[in-house]
């Protein structure tokens, strides 16, 4: 069955849900700057109670944890229960000190949530991937008590962000053009015109609804010695075997695969600099309040 084809559920629990929980340090490492500008929006203070929506292999939730103290509780949602194993084991391993962290595997549109149990609703980049988005956020708007508050990560597009663009467009000639998303289908790109995503939140509900500009540069790939090939061997890897890309390049035949990641490589040597490749990233911070 062809990713495709696969629900979300199924597609994140399977092979790519073990891929990113088996590389969730990389991912962490790749994504730092943006949560730090997720946190900073969404403004967390203790005893808080925080619903972390996709929480992946649980950055996040950590964060929030860590944010909220003794006194506050973090439930972190996911569908992937590969990811939500990996945050498990962080868990156990965190050190004292932080918030309750409750993990439920569930599909947030429709999980039974209590209603008005959060002091905040956030999302690092987990929210473009409904089925029915409005009823996913209508299902966020009741879980949230009166005045709480919801902070999301989303990208822009996909000409904005060049950690993406980049390595697509050079091993685009390499594999066959995938078939186009249509404008409103779970993906990446969903929400990159922030009209689309304004007037689902304020039938959902939601009020003070603002899109903030986050413009950071992205570490992909870094040299502890400095050496530019060992960053660009780094880099490629991460564009190719973990990035958006992959999904052009993985299920072709080993030549190509290759061919791809040669070329890649090639590419972010000659674009390194100080033992790191760096390409520019672009999201909206989305905040509402209900």
């Amino acid at each position: 069955m062809a990713a495709a084809d696969l629900t979300q559920a199924e597609y994140w629990n399977g092979e790519a849900g073990r891929r990113w929980a088996s590389h969730q340090a990389t991912f962490d490492g790749v994504f730092a700057p943006l949560t730090e500008r997720l946190f900073a929006g969404a403004d967390l203070h203790p005893g808080e109670t925080v619903l972390d929506i996709g929480c992946g292999a649980g950055a996040t939730t950590l964060r929030a944890a860590e944010a909220v103290g003794p006194s506050g509780r973090v439930t972190a949602v996911d569908v992937s229960a590969p990811l939500l194993a990996a945050t498990a084991e962080r868990v156990a391993a965190r050190p004292a000190g932080g918030g309750a962290i409750a993990l439920v595997e569930a599909d947030a549109q429709t999980h039974a949530f209590a209603r008005g149990a959060f002091d905040r609703v956030i999302s690092r980049f987990g929210i473009m991937f409904f089925d029915e988005s409005v009823a996913a956020f209508t299902n966020l708007h009741a879980a949230l008590r009166p005045g709480g508050r919801l902070a999301i990560l989303c990208w822009r597009t996909l000409a904005e962000n060049a950690w993406i663009a980049h390595p697509l467009d050079l091993v685009r000639s390499l594999v066959p053009e995938p078939a186009p998303t249509p404008p409103d289908a779970p993906g990446p790109f969903r929400f990159a015109e922030p009209e689309r995503l304004s007037g689902i939140l304020a039938v959902a509900g939601f009020r003070d609804i603002a899109f903030t500009p986050v413009d950071e540069v992205l570490v992909l790939g870094r040299s502890d010695s400095g050496e530019a090939r060992a960053a660009a061997e780094a880099a490629a890897a991460f564009s190719l075997d973990l990035g958006p890309a992959s999904r052009l390049v993985r299920d072709q035949p080993p030549e190509i695969r290759d061919q791809a990641f040669a070329r890649v490589q090639a590419d972010f040597e000659a674009r390194a600099r100080d033992g790191a490749v760096r390409l520019a990233a672009a999201c909206w911070l989305v905040t509402a309040v209900r």
